[in-house]
């Protein structure tokens, strides 16, 4: 998951409330019954669905909103939540029958239109949506959302509304995976009031989901509150969720032990050692599907050039993932060896080894491919990442001291730290980077395509680096097609290949999920996406 704008929610009472708290501290936990009080990061734009792409932001949208999918918290396989039906002969047309009875928070019933117009903003260029691109295998998206110059229609010519619960999809090429897309938070429907009353929608959102949003206060405080009209069987089981900003997770920590907050579902790399003392069975490591990997920004020349591929292949094998893995993130990271995740597992395209030699340390293969690659971009490789989180400045040293030590060379990495994970990620939008940046991706949805689509395909929505490659778009357009799943994973792994052979990002290990909560907390459980699993956790 992963742009400029900002919205500001703002309410008198949680203003009164934070008066009184230092910045990136809070109340006692316990102080709100049965509310329960989390970390947690400014989202990077307003919470419009198909304007949400990062983490932060995407925990929100999870409580608030409920689509036609949704994935399961244990398993994470895609199961029907507003969908009765959804039925296809082709892969390629979609019948989509929505359940009767559902509503918004603000009565109005959620109807087949709340998906198709939903989905038509999401996907218009004028809108601005960071996600858009989620839309562009359905009929018509070159028209809406043009490479270039203005739209050229309103509405996505594969939509049609055909009664009040159903409607039609039309893709653009057959896409079998296409109804397990459908739980991730872009594809949620919206209420006529997100249309007509736009700006006080935005200061307050209105979603379907257990959630209520009360207030927000940037760099502060996000109220949400149960919603007990809410029809779902996944009911809230406490009254609510307190998400507290912190620009530090040593903070958030510290906070945690001293009874001050609830739930830290980060636990930063510096705690990690004391972590089992501390806490006891109050702390989860769980596997996630979530891959940490360095991304270039082939916007600049000098990352672009012929050669270069060799320059990034010697950086990824100067990186010692077995060491680094085992002394910074104890046991809560595996090196990588793809650019998947295993909790795909085999079946699901999950495949150990595919990057071969090109992901294991080897220090004098790496001093001679810089060397044949035409040396370091400018002498010198600076590492970009956030610094609000405290484990990354660790990870990024010792990540550099590894390079270093390889190359013989102690000037040959440092860190770049940028301040917030806002600012951080508005450079990035904004092609401001010198050098490689840190780039985790956390699932939207557990299919392989999820991991090497939306990150590596030829304008694609969180291409950051902007690689492109003809011969892997062409694979991962074919592997679409397939309606054998066994037949389009084999796809997709060729194409992972040329990710391989071009090193179009160096994969540096899988995270698991890892989380710390206060003993008034009970039946805590972080989902496949390393997301607290908020509406079953019980409080007192």
């Amino acid at each position: 998951m992963r742009g400029a704008r900002h919205a500001r929610w703002a309410a008198a009472a949680a203003a009164a409330a934070l008066a009184t708290a230092a910045c990136g501290g809070g109340a006692d936990a316990g102080s709100v019954p049965g509310v329960l009080s989390s970390s947690w990061g400014d989202p990077q734009n307003p919470l419009e669905p198909a304007n949400t792409n990062e983490v932060q932001g995407g925990k929100v949208l999870d409580m608030v909103f409920r689509g036609l999918k949704r994935y399961n918290p244990r398993t994470g396989a895609a199961e029907n939540m507003l969908a009765e039906r959804i039925e296809t002969s082709d892969s390629q047309t979609f019948a989509i029958t929505v359940k009767d009875g559902w509503r918004f928070s603000n009565g109005e019933p959620v109807t087949a239109a709340s998906f198709v117009d939903a989905w038509n903003y999401g996907a218009a260029l004028r809108n601005n949506q960071k996600n858009a691109y989620f839309f562009g295998y359905i009929e018509g998206y070159d028209k809406v959302h043009p490479d270039t110059g203005t739209q050229t229609a309103d509405t996505l010519s594969g939509l049609r509304v055909t009664g009040p619960r159903t409607f039609t999809v039309k893709l653009g090429q057959r896409f079998s995976g296409f109804p397990d897309t459908l739980g991730y938070a872009a594809f949620a429907p919206l209420p006529r009031a997100f249309f007509d009353h736009h700006a006080a929608w935005l200061k307050r959102p209105v979603g379907n989901g257990p959630y209520l949003v009360r207030s927000y206060t940037r760099g502060f405080l996000m109220s949400l509150r149960r919603w007990d009209g809410y029809p779902g069987e996944d009911k809230a089981r406490n009254n609510g969720v307190d998400l507290k900003v912190y620009t530090d997770s040593n903070t958030a920590y510290t906070d945690l032990t001293a009874g001050n907050l609830d739930l830290v579902d980060d636990v930063p790399a510096a705690q990690l050692r004391n972590v089992k003392a501390d806490l006891g069975d109050r702390y989860i490591n769980t596997p996630a599907g979530i891959i940490q990997t360095l991304a270039f920004p082939f916007y600049d020349p000098r990352w672009n050039r012929p050669g270069t591929e060799k320059v990034r292949t010697g950086l990824s094998m100067a990186i010692d993932r077995e060491e680094i893995t085992r002394t910074i993130f104890h046991g809560t990271r595996t090196p990588a060896t793809d650019w998947t995740s295993p909790v795909l597992g085999a079946q699901g395209g999950f495949k150990d080894g595919l990057c071969g030699d090109a992901c294991r340390y080897d220090p004098g293969r790496a001093r001679k491919l810089v060397r044949q690659g035409g040396g370091l971009p400018g002498g010198q490789v600076r590492i970009t990442y956030n610094a609000d989180t405290g484990s990354h400045r660790e990870w990024v040293d010792a990540l550099c001291n590894s390079i270093n030590n390889a190359l013989g060379d102690d000037r040959a990495c440092v860190g770049n730290p940028i301040g917030t994970f806002a600012d951080f990620r508005g450079r990035i939008g904004r092609h401001r980077m010198p050098g490689p940046f840190r780039a985790g991706w956390q699932m939207d949805y557990p299919l392989i395509q999820n991991f090497l689509q939306p990150l590596y395909y030829t304008g694609a929505s969180s291409n950051d680096g902007t690689w492109s490659d003809q011969d892997f778009d062409r694979l991962v357009d074919q592997a679409n097609a397939q309606t054998d799943q066994a037949a389009s994973v084999r796809l997709f792994q060729r194409a992972e290949e040329v990710l391989r052979d071009h090193m179009a990002a160096i994969p540096l290990w899988y995270q698991n999920g890892s989380a710390g909560y206060s003993a008034r907390l009970s039946h805590v459980a972080l989902n496949p996406f390393s997301v607290p699993v908020y509406n079953e956790i019980r409080v007192g």
